[in-house]
């Protein structure tokens, strides 16, 4: 298999990287224009990081991105908007205002006009989206795929039960997936993989010979109607991994098995937490993810490593990482305001092999961006706390962290620099001491201070055994003995 992970800006990816006609199918969950706080992850969202306000509120505002994707869809840029989609948007100005809706509307007729150029002429797009916005987008699609030779396929309601009720309306359980075609005629539709189970009175089916009626089992069982009543990940879910808007596996197993065949490309270009590209690779496909932030990317990496083993992190082309000092200076000085904390994230994630979690209540520059714990002498869980810093750094960054320390109630600290440290701050953190732990084969220093030259070009990570994989060991090995029992008896 040859799949390929990009971390970055997916309007940019597909321009830049995804060739014409090479993606067999394409779904994308891009973040909805409903005004919806994700805050499990991210609860203070504020002008110190736009990345996350990008990546997971999905309220859309008018600003400088929007200005210039309308410019780009209203001038033709580069000949790529057909004339319905020209019309439509400029339409849509008139009507709505450059407010969030049309900025979201904006957005997605780019990256829509992308997917449509990189999908082979018997591909599939599959845009998965809730009510709030699905008319708009119906019209989007309708611009860009049917103007050019393509097919309105279905609206698919995917049904779900589960969550809260309403007392002041009729209670909202479904989202939207259209289903369009590259073209009326060549496509891909296994119909016979993604056929279901008969209920008890619909598996009797009659025939008429000869006048006589005769009753007969279907043994195929029914192709599946447009409408999916399947559950989504609860809290306890096996598959659940934290992520806000992650989606049930069985929903992208029906849409990769209907719409693709073994060692066809499929493309995510908003792939989050990785459940297209952890199913497509499971089923055999190759694929494209893209994300604009780091935390996607190495969830991405930790899920594909921990379903299928880390051989299979071999086999991934991963682009946009940095993969040099320059690289990382260039993603440290990025002003891009959607992505101006990334370097962090990419530096406590990288050198702790996607182990830590990435800090979310810290302000501006202060505090810590990561942190992650491991088993102590007492049976207690400690914990470490990662710091980063991409500019010049002197003896006091150090002082300050023991005082974070204390303040954390943390057992180690990792000090990541861009820059060299000086000798002040080595004898500094020297300082600190070591830690000691009976579980350990060595003794640690308290404050630990790792370049990013480090991290690149000697491949030093984080060499502490953590508690969640203390604890996913112990399930794997209870599974082992279940097993094992069952096989016994």
């Amino acid at each position: 298999m040859n799949s390929q992970l990009y971390y970055g800006d997916n309007l940019e990816v597909l321009r830049k990287y995804i060739k014409d006609e090479s993606v067999d199918l394409c779904y994308i969950d891009p973040p909805f224009n409903s005004k919806r706080n994700y805050n499990q992850i991210y609860n203070n969202i504020g002008q110190e990081d736009k990345a996350q306000a990008q990546a997971f509120i999905d309220t859309w505002t008018w600003d400088d991105y929007a200005n210039q994707g309308l410019q780009e869809i209203l001038t033709n840029y580069d000949g790529k908007f057909t004339r319905q989609c020209m019309s439509l948007i400029n339409g849509l100005t008139d009507v709505l205002g450059k407010g969030s809706l049309l900025a979201y509307l904006v957005s997605m007729t780019l990256r829509i006009t992308e997917i449509h150029r990189v999908l082979k002429p018997t591909g599939s797009f599959y845009l998965h989206c809730d009510p709030t916005s699905s008319h708009y987008l119906k019209l989007v699609l309708d611009a860009v795929f049917c103007s050019q030779g393509g097919d309105y396929v279905n609206e698919i309601t995917w049904c779900y039960g589960s969550g809260g009720a309403s007392k002041s309306h009729f209670s909202k359980k479904h989202d939207i997936i259209f289903l369009y075609r590259k073209s009326q005629n060549k496509f891909i539709f296994n119909v016979d993989l993604v056929r279901e189970e008969y209920s008890s009175p619909e598996k009797v089916e009659h025939k008429i010979i000869n006048g006589k009626a005769y009753k007969r089992k279907h043994e195929l069982g029914r192709i599946p109607f447009d409408w999916w009543p399947m559950p989504i990940l609860t809290n306890t879910a096996k598959e659940r991994l934290g992520y806000p808007t992650q989606k049930p596996e069985a929903l992208l197993e029906r849409i990769i098995k209907a719409s693709s065949n073994e060692n066809d490309i499929v493309l995510d270009a908003y792939c989050g937490c990785g459940t297209t590209v952890a199913v497509a690779q499971k089923l055999d496909r190759n694929w494209i993810g893209i994300d604009i932030t780091y935390q996607s990317i190495s969830l991405v990496l930790k899920r594909l490593e921990d379903s299928f083993g880390k051989q299979v992190l071999t086999t991934i082309n991963l682009h946009g990482i940095p993969k040099d000092v320059e690289s990382a200076v260039l993603l440290a000085n990025k002003q891009d305001d959607r992505t101006r904390k990334e370097f962090e994230k990419w530096a406590v994630l990288t050198y702790s092999n996607n182990r830590a979690v990435i800090n979310t209540k810290k302000g501006k520059d202060e505090g810590i961006d990561g942190f992650a714990y491991f088993h102590g002498d007492q049976g207690k869980q400690e914990k470490i706390i990662f710091q980063v810093k991409s500019g010049k750094v002197k003896s006091g960054d150090i002082r300050d962290l023991v005082g974070t320390m204390t303040l954390e109630n943390a057992s180690i600290a990792i000090f990541i620099t861009l820059e060299n440290p000086t000798k002040d701050m080595i004898t500094t953190a020297k300082k600190a001491g070591f830690y000691q732990n009976k579980y350990f084969t060595q003794n640690y220093d308290r404050i630990q201070i790792v370049t990013v030259r480090d991290i690149i070009e000697n491949q030093q990570r984080l060499n502490v055994r953590l508690a969640l994989e203390v604890l996913k060991s112990a399930e794997k090995i209870k599974e082992t003995q279940v097993t094992q029992k069952e096989l016994d008896l």
